[in-house]
């Protein structure tokens, strides 16, 4: 505990005599959990490190509710290196046994101390201490406005602020890729098609029923959050610049002292809410869950996700349109449209009287914790960006590497989560049937290596950007790639590799690979699959 105490004491010291400082080792750009992790990793090689977030909450997701390691669909032994460390970490912190867990929290939380389950402000305070221990200095609330070059390098960052900051490495570790975009390195967003890079689940995919409901509204105008059927765009395979759905993760929870009960957006607007009355009221005994995605979490909280398997859910279809490669302002103006949409459907199915009277009841009994995001009117403070731009850089994985091609020479760590991708779009067939479209949802039953050299940008392009969470794989790859406890293994090699460049005076294109997958492993991370026999598939 002492030495705990010191180290957050000395680095309060560092933090404090620091915060004038614009030269830095290393910057890292983005407080989610790959930029927390990246930070931290650079930082306990003794290099002075900034982390600059762009909320005024480091945690990205996970501090926004998303409160899993998504272990469901993951192989739990393939989580290594510092990002094992966070959830050791969260069950360090509830290991005081006060909680009463579910049977399928039991699972999240498992027997060797590990939270895989936790509560937002609780890890947002495990990634906290851990950039304090590293010594990492962190700043809020600042976009990144202009990218100066020197040739192939990143000479300094110019903010939206006004202020400016250098360093020798850059991590950009957004979920939108700001930094690489605003460097001019090559990015794509959207699907490719299926001829692209020989991928079978690449492109439009229409593999959901078609759905009877009505598409459009009593004067015939098409119903918000639909896209009219083109049979010469709308074409199994053809690729697009869509990407998955967006939406809020709400913390909710039914205990009366901490819940508070769900509110309008300022701008309600009954109307937005017609179909889904129509979708509703053409099923007499729906529930909740059948609606939204009911994920039990600790201290008798849920997460509310968007339900795959259901017609209209939290996901604001094709509200994300403009989101990848928008404006701050396009993206402030999206954000609010989300928060609209999550506000105004929660309160809708809970206080419209047309609402069926025992959905209404029980939507009603939810509410939104109190003791979360106390600053943000206990709403997320993040959208769940599920996918943005991606890099286009030395190397491109795709689908192959997940399932056949498994093994890399320059492997820094695993992927092993589903290959999941939320509906993209929901096409209007005729005034009476529809169809979502874009679903993955595809097992991957052993890890698959991940290469280096997804997060180097071209060489020509430039040579001190590592970029971990945008990394240059395919739309289908990026569907497996794009979970937290992938991204923070990716931060993790990434800032390794920083501090790795700094010291040999070298590019990140030429880091020594044996020599970084050896420190790496030292610190606990697996870069390769060895043994199949040694995965422990759980879910099955």
């Amino acid at each position: 505990m002492y030495r705990h105490l010191y180290l957050i004491f000395v680095g309060a010291i560092l933090f404090s005599c620091n915060r004038d400082r614009t030269e830095y080792d290393i910057i890292v750009y983005g407080g989610t959990p790959s930029g927390v992790v990246a930070a931290y990793a650079a930082g306990v090689e003794g290099k002075n490190v900034l982390l600059i977030e762009q909320t005024g909450h480091v945690g990205g997701m996970n501090s926004s509710g998303l409160n899993t390691a998504e272990t469901e669909h993951m192989i739990h032994n393939s989580i290594t290196g510092y990002a094992d460390e966070v959830y050791l970490r969260l069950g360090k912190l509830y290991d005081s046994g006060s909680f009463d867990f579910s049977p399928r929290l039991k699972e999240l939380y498992t027997e060797t101390g590990r939270a895989y389950a936790f509560e937002s402000h609780v890890i947002e305070r495990v990634f906290l201490n851990m950039l304090t221990e590293a010594g990492v200095e962190v700043v809020y609330d600042q976009f990144v406005n202009r990218v100066v070059m020197n040739g192939t390098r990143i000479g300094k960052i110019e903010m939206t602020t006004g202020q400016v900051y250098s360093g020798t490495i850059y991590i950009d570790c957004t979920y939108e890729g700001d930094l690489m975009a605003k460097a001019g390195v090559s990015y794509t967003w959207g699907r490719e098609d299926i001829g692209t890079y020989g991928e079978s689940l690449a492109g439009m995919r229409f593999i959901d029923d078609t759905l009877k409901g009505r598409t459009v509204t009593a004067n015939g105008r098409l119903h918000p959050f639909f896209v009219s059927y083109d049979p010469e765009l709308h074409i199994p395979g053809n690729g697009d610049k869509r990407v998955n759905n967006y939406n809020f993760r709400p913390t909710m929870t039914r205990i009366d002292s901490n819940r508070l009960p769900l509110y309008p957006p300022d701008n309600y607007r009954r109307e937005d809410f017609l179909f889904l009355l129509d979708y509703v009221k053409s099923r007499p005994n729906i529930r909740l869950g059948n609606l939204v995605g009911l994920y039990p979490r600790l201290n008798n909280k849920a997460a509310f996700n968007n339900q795959q398997n259901s017609t209209v859910s939290l996901g604001m279809f094709g509200g994300n349109r403009d989101y990848p490669d928008g404006s701050y302002e396009q993206r402030k103006e999206i954000y609010l449209e989300h928060k609209n949409y999550t506000l105004g459907y929660l309160y809708f199915l809970s206080h419209d009287q047309a609402v069926p009277d025992a959905l209404r009841k029980e939507v009603s009994g939810w509410g939104y914790a109190r003791d979360e995001y106390t600053d943000n009117n206990h709403f997320p403070y993040y959208l769940y960006i599920r996918e943005a731009r991606r890099l286009q850089g030395e190397t491109v994985q795709t689908q192959r590497d997940i399932f056949t091609d498994r093994t890399k020479q320059d492997a820094i760590t695993l992927g092993s989560h589903w290959v999941d991708a939320h509906h993209i779009q929901r096409i209007a067939l005729s005034d009476s049937t529809y169809i979502n479209e874009g679903r993955i949802w595809e097992v991957v039953d052993q890890p698959y290596e991940i290469s280096y050299k997804i997060m180097l940008p071209k060489e020509e392009e430039c040579t001190n950007l590592l970029v971990p969470v945008c990394v240059s794989v395919s739309h289908v790859a990026f569907c497996s790639v794009r979970l937290e406890p992938t991204w923070m293994q990716l931060g993790h090699a990434a800032g390794t590799a920083a501090a790795m460049v700094i010291d040999s005076l070298q590019s990140v294109h030429k880091v020594n690979i044996p020599a970084l997958q050896e420190r790496l492993e030292q610190q606990g991370m697996i870069c390769n699959i060895g043994e199949d026999s040694m995965w422990e598939i759980s879910w099955k």
